[in-house]
């Protein structure tokens, strides 16, 4: 398995990472004993990075990988937790809580349900409004310092942002969206971040199943998916055309779609490790055959022509949920000078 390091002072993990999140939420029912063995057999394969939140399933996620990592296999692991998102009996989200005391309290039920003694990578979800991320960062340092903590990652977070809670105690990593269809960061937030030696933990690099053959073949688009404006009308039309501009290079090439697209990820730097949210052993493979996909500068600029950058109709999220982006905020008249270059 190759490796990378997240960011200067990251913990080196595979150069893919298993994203769990499906394996218990949002994406419809999922096999538990599929799922953990799609977690063996991902260590199995040298895939060392885990994926996970507190509030996947509610805990389910956490208790999932904690069963999966029994007999001497927690050790293969480099386990990445977001914190922070409050949610109701009722599946509902409500608000991110980063006061010291609730991720005091928040770190405690992750240790106990993932049966470990430290979090590799702990990371608040979203941005608290109502808590400077200062305060975020010097709690998880106390963290970090008395040994349940080993390194502070963020979340969908802008480049000031990190730049701010990384002056408090070192980020190793921003975790956010990053695909052939989904290139906000290109602007300000990965040039920033590379100056100060913060890595990239890349999610969404399937743009949630849109990029696959699957859904060229008329998979199911439905359930979470549903919800999101990408997936929506006249939206999903015209995106699924650009998919299928991908289908026809990565079928030149003897590969999916999909290896396609994380092999694209791969390639815009040692610094950026793709997350691959597979839920079964097959997809799980499938992936992992995008380490062997090597693009040419001619294959980049041919990706390039099919997919520009600004191509994808309709935002990530729902009006309501983009909002709570600190990543996606205007940018300020001193980054949109950055932007701009010289």
């Amino acid at each position: 398995m190759k490796t990378r390091r997240l960011g200067r002072t990251g913990p080196v993990v595979s150069a893919l990472g298993l994203g769990c999140m499906g394996m218990s939420d949002f994406y419809g029912p999922a096999d538990a004993q599929e799922s953990i063995a799609t977690i063996h057999a991902a260590l199995e394969a040298g895939v060392t990075l885990l994926d996970t939140g507190d509030f996947y399933g509610m805990g389910h996620n956490e208790m999932l990988i904690a069963e999966a990592l029994k007999g001497g296999r927690r050790d293969k692991a480099v386990l990445s937790v977001k914190f922070g998102a409050l949610r109701g009996p009722d599946l509902s989200f409500n608000g991110i809580d980063l006061r010291p005391a609730a991720i005091k309290n928040f770190v405690a039920y992750s240790l106990k349900r993932l049966r470990t003694d430290h979090i590799d990578v702990y990371r608040p979800a979203r941005l608290d409004p109502a808590v400077p991320i200062e305060d975020v960062a010097g709690e998880v340092k106390r963290l970090i310092e008395a040994g349940y903590v080993r390194h502070l990652g963020l979340s969908e977070m802008s480049a000031d942002t990190v730049l701010r809670a990384h002056a408090v105690t070192p980020v190793c990593d921003l975790q956010i969206e990053y695909a052939v269809v989904t290139r906000g960061i290109e602007a300000v937030i990965l040039p920033r971040l590379r100056e100060a030696g913060i890595g990239i933990t890349a999610y969404g690099v399937l743009s949630r199943g849109l990029i696959s053959d699957s859904a060229l073949q008329g998979g199911s688009m439905g359930g979470y998916r549903g919800f999101l404006p990408r997936f929506s009308g006249d939206n999903l039309a015209h995106n699924l055309e650009l998919v299928r501009a991908l289908s026809d290079i990565a079928a030149r090439h003897g590969v999916t779609t999909a290896q396609l697209a994380i092999a694209w990820v791969l390639s815009r730097g040692e610094d950026i490790v793709p997350l691959i949210g597979a839920r079964r052993r097959e997809r799980l493979s499938e992936a992992l055959g995008a380490l062997e996909v090597t693009l040419s500068p001619q294959d980049l600029a041919a990706i390039e022509t099919a997919v520009p950058g600004d191509a994808i109709k309709g935002e990530r999220y729902p009006a309501a949920q983009m909002e709570h982006l600190d990543s996606e905020r205007p940018l300020s008249t001193e980054e949109e000078a950055r932007a701009a270059g010289p």
